[in-house]
């Protein structure tokens, strides 16, 4: 089953804590110093909080949550078989989860995550979009490369 992801960068986690409570009507069911998750059932989200590098963008990246590794493979194929790129991310340890991860952007380029979470860890940790691999790839760059290298 999928689950909407949306993370979010935020200044002030107290206002946001207080925002999203009462817009949810319920408290996080995790929360860090610097990092705070919704997770509902309605309407079916995680919906994430985070001070991770200190900058404030609003809306950091969006993703689809899924219950299984092959639920994750199966979102990435269709991404892949509709000639999309995507980088995968095994073995992430980032927000305070261990997971496997699929990235893509989408034409506008706002970067999608899709993860299956496995366990929970005792650090924030860090995720692929830190590298400067991720900084500089391109989705344009990577279907192109796929068109003449298969």
């Amino acid at each position: 089953m999928k689950r909407l992801h949306i993370h979010i960068s935020a200044a002030d986690m107290a206002q946001t804590k207080a925002f999203y409570s009462a817009l949810f009507g319920q408290a996080p069911s995790v929360e860090k110093p610097d990092y705070m998750k919704w997770m509902l059932d309605d309407p079916r989200i995680n919906l994430a909080v985070s001070q991770r590098d200190g900058a404030v963008r609003g809306v950091d990246h969006v993703g689809i949550q899924v219950d299984s590794d092959a639920e994750l493979e199966d979102l990435n194929a269709a991404l892949q078989a509709a000639e999309q790129s995507t980088l995968a991310e095994p073995d992430a340890n980032c927000c305070y989860a261990h997971s496997n991860k699929h990235w893509a952007k989408d034409p506008q380029g706002v970067v999608w995550e899709m993860f299956h979470s496995m366990e929970t860890i005792p650090t924030y940790g860090h995720d692929l979009r830190d590298s400067a691999a991720f900084k500089e790839w391109t989705p344009e760059e990577n279907v192109k490369a796929r068109e003449c290298c298969g």
